[in-house]
């Protein structure tokens, strides 16, 4: 990496994180206000949490990844970025409504349609996989037969990311450090930018998640997910892309059978890891 990637990747993450922060700051202020009282929820501990880091953590990934990222994948990063993060919202506000409360998952969401409803969750499906398709269209790919599979990797890569990244947000911090982790990652090659502005803004959004202030929701899990999603879309070998969408399939279809907390609890190191930083329970 030149030094002047290192500079453009190293302002794209302080944007994410100063845009982060000062977005948690506006948030904090909102929820003492009763127009809060909209995003207020409580956790899986019982303690009162706000929804609002959700949007403020979209916000910053997706403007920080705009900067930082080459320009091939500008407009890819801001269509997946925000129209994930919109539709996610919508979900946090819409999905919590009572008649909605047993449209969970794939199965849930089939379930609504067969009895004639459109779930929030289904709008958001259908949103981010809108989203997904729209950056496979905007983004660099081969000719021919090749650019096909060049689509089908990043449409899977971006919708499947940015939905495994919205399972993990299940406990403070989860979903934030998984982001931090394959960002890191992602640094390097010509799209590393991509990931430095959602690294910041996940990282800068850390100290309040763990603290139980406020958590990503589907608005941010999904936002954070996506552009995570069209970085690994960026990696060069095809073959490389086509294991990563095979990894991304696997854990979405695990997830309709399996608990992910339950197999982090029971595996030490992913336990440590996940426990790290967090409250006692």
């Amino acid at each position: 990496m030149s030094r002047a990637a290192g500079r453009a990747r190293g302002t794209a993450a302080l944007v994410g994180a100063a845009a982060t922060r000062a977005a948690l700051a506006g948030a904090a202020v909102l929820m003492g206000r009763p127009a809060g009282s909209t995003w207020r929820r409580t956790n899986f501990a019982g303690r009162p949490v706000s929804l609002l880091g959700g949007p403020a953590v979209a916000g910053a990934a997706t403007l920080s990844a705009v900067l930082g990222t080459p320009a091939g994948y500008r407009a890819a990063a801001a269509v997946v970025g925000t129209v994930s993060g919109a539709v996610g919202a919508y979900d946090d506000l819409a999905g919590a409504r009572p008649e909605q409360a047993a449209d969970k998952g794939l199965a849930g969401h089939l379930d609504a349609l067969r009895q004639g409803r459109v779930s929030a969750g289904a709008v958001k499906v259908a949103g981010i996989g809108a989203a997904s398709l729209a950056a496979a269209l905007l983004t660099p790919r081969r000719r021919g037969a090749g650019g096909f599979v060049d689509a089908l990797l990043t449409t899977g890569l971006v919708a499947g990311t940015a939905n495994v990244l919205n399972l993990l947000d299940l406990r403070p911090g989860r979903a934030a450090k998984a982001v931090v982790l394959a960002s890191a990652a992602g640094l390097g090659g010509p799209a590393g930018g991509l990931a430095a502005g959602t690294l910041g803004a996940a990282a800068a959004a850390l100290p309040d998640d763990l603290g139980e202030r406020v958590m990503l929701g589907d608005c941010g899990a999904n936002a954070v997910g996506a552009l995570v999603g069209l970085r690994l879309a960026a990696v060069r070998r095809g073959d490389a892309r086509a294991g990563l969408l095979a990894v991304v399939v696997a854990l979405n279809l695990a997830s309709e059978k399996v608990s992910f907390t339950r197999v982090i609890e029971a595996t030490p190191g992913l336990r440590g890891l996940d426990r790290l930083g967090r409250r006692p329970s």
